[in-house]
């Protein structure tokens, strides 16, 4: 089973709630986090008014789904719930933990990459897809650290859990630039080493702003796309084809709606440039 080739979207925000519901802007798909719409409210009611019009992608950012304890059956039934309700073209969540010792920590926190995160991971996701009867992707997160302990890449986890699974891969491109520099490690030859994943698996692309600070980078999604992370799109654009879709995330300093309307264009001109130049080669 394929994802949808749904085009280029930007992550539904409170503050363009109107220039949705009174202009119908020109954008082909949204995404929404999850779990702002899991109440009764005007949230929901926004949601269900533009879904009559825009395709929609749920992007969970509170389950926390490795959690070695934590992963909550009632969240879970919640998603399930807004799905049936808005009937998502596609569904999401982090490969993260974010609770412990009954606490949950309101954060997307790295894994360690060893062989028991992945067999708690492999059923969790069973458990989801099992549960949503849906293909569901998992995304990779920003890392400020490597564990010692890690005992495979990034890349052969990822592998690893699509087979086991059949989950999909939702590919951030900014968390794979801001990890790699972050590493002092090359964010080409990560993105070349994602070709190793089953083909079909990567659903969908994000793009989003990061902060430069003196001693790193921070995932902040607060900004424009910097250019050497425009640079990478076109590279994972080249490896993994123009039909998967591309959102642009922006969740802090949320500028005016044209800002992010904009970047989307962007990324369609970007994968145009690939195709011209993949069948410019072909002559």
């Amino acid at each position: 089973m394929t994802f949808p080739a749904l085009g280029y979207g930007v992550g539904l925000r409170t503050q363009h709630y109107r220039d949705f519901l009174r202009q119908r802007p020109s954008i082909d798909w949204l995404e929404v986090h999850s779990e702002n719409y899991f109440g009764v409210g005007v949230d929901l009611d926004v949601l269900d008014n533009l879904r009559a019009d825009y395709p929609i992608s749920m992007h969970g950012v509170g389950l926390g789904i490795g959690s070695a304890h934590g992963y909550s059956l009632e969240h879970v039934a919640k998603i399930k719930a807004l799905a049936e309700r808005i009937q998502p073209a596609l569904i999401s969540e982090h490969l993260c933990w974010a609770s412990v010792a009954g606490r949950h920590l309101n954060d997307l926190l790295p894994l360690p990459l060893i062989k028991t995160a992945l067999t708690l991971i492999s059923e969790r996701v069973d458990h989801l897809q099992n549960t949503l009867q849906q293909r569901v992707m998992l995304e990779n997160v920003s890392s400020y650290v490597r564990f010692a302990c890690d005992e495979m890449s990034e890349t052969e986890f990822l592998s690893q859990l699509v087979k086991r699974t059949g989950c999909g891969i939702l590919l951030d491109i900014n968390n794979l630039y801001v990890n790699q520099a972050n590493h002092a490690e090359s964010a080409q030859q990560a993105l070349a080493m994602l070709q190793q994943l089953p083909p079909g698996c990567i659903g969908e692309l994000h793009l989003a702003g990061h902060l430069v600070t003196d001693t790193g980078l921070v995932d902040t999604h607060g900004c424009r796309v910097d250019p050497a992370v425009w640079a990478l799109y076109k590279e994972a654009r080249r490896l993994f084809g123009a039909h998967i879709p591309t959102l642009i995330e922006w969740d802090t300093d949320i500028p005016e709606l044209d800002v992010l309307l904009d970047e989307a264009n962007q990324a369609k001109q970007r994968t145009e440039q690939v195709l011209k130049e993949q069948s410019c080669a072909l002559i």
